[in-house]
């Protein structure tokens, strides 16, 4: 199944607008969130078919609110993608012990993020 909807989760606003910008070019409808509250009530307006989650965030970080996404039973199919400026191996593998599907590095290689975006369709 193709991903059509996609809920991104990150607190800079450059940020939001460039993955804005390149999702919605390449056919995707986007919602936004800049926190974890936030992103927990974008999920129960409407379900995405993906999540793109920053670590760095005030509040709860990305790796927390990745693991409550994943422990919440009607959230655990929907796929989530870190994009995050921490770029060391055990963030990676951090993040994706916590239910991360993929973990992509900022800046965010526009090619490399649609591609793996592809591979969950």
């Amino acid at each position: 199944m193709p991903v059509k909807k996609v809920l991104i989760v990150d607190d800079s606003k450059t940020e939001l607008m460039f993955l804005t910008d390149l999702l919605q070019k390449n056919g995707m409808t986007v919602k936004t969130a800049q926190d974890a509250d936030e992103a927990f009530r974008r999920l129960t307006e409407e379900k995405p078919d993906l999540i793109l989650m920053d670590v760095v965030m005030p509040g709860q970080n990305g790796f927390q609110l990745t693991r409550a996404i994943n422990r919440t039973p009607e959230y655990t199919d929907i796929p989530i993608i870190i994009c995050s400026s921490k770029n060391l191996e055990t963030d990676r593998v951090w993040g994706l012990r916590q239910g991360a599907r993929d973990y992509v590095t900022k800046p965010v290689d526009a090619a490399e993020l649609l591609g793996k975006i592809k591979s969950l369709g």
